[in-house]
């Protein structure tokens, strides 16, 4: 479980080396505003269903458009579809042609492989600017 006050991003990847380039892009925070995220990899569409199943939490989702043997982009379509309250998601694409699979898929933000750093932590940054500002709303109800 994530500790108090911290964010809980997903990263789903079949490609270790791409997981570890995301964490090292937005890890321990994406900005020096927010707090320390916590980070749970998934390297199988199977095991990330099952965590929103098991009713797992999540701030934020970055996906691999490349994942195989199921892309990051329809998954990410799947969950927003079939999770309720799904996170804002972040999709990495090859290609900037594919920028029509990431409005298909209904993602929040993009960003292009090869992984840049700045730009990836900058997109999740603004991301869970927005999900933290929503949350810290509603609690004032």
């Amino acid at each position: 479980m994530a500790e108090k006050g911290s964010l809980t991003v997903l990263i789903y990847s079949d490609n270790s080396l791409v997981r570890a380039s995301v964490v090292r892009a937005i890890s321990p925070a994406p900005a020096a505003d927010l707090s320390p995220i916590t980070v749970k990899e998934f390297a199988t569409a199977p095991a990330l269903k099952d965590y929103f199943d098991d009713k797992g939490r999540a701030d934020l989702l970055i996906v691999d458009g490349e994942a195989a043997p199921v892309g990051g982009l329809g998954l990410a379509r799947e969950i927003k579809d079939e999770v309720y309250n799904a996170p804002p998601i972040v999709g990495i694409i090859a290609r900037e042609a594919d920028r029509w699979l990431a409005t298909w898929a209904r993602l929040d933000a993009i960003a292009l492989h090869p992984i840049d750093p700045h730009t990836l932590a900058g997109e999740v940054a603004a991301l869970l600017r927005q999900t933290t500002a929503v949350a810290t709303a509603a609690s004032h109800l």
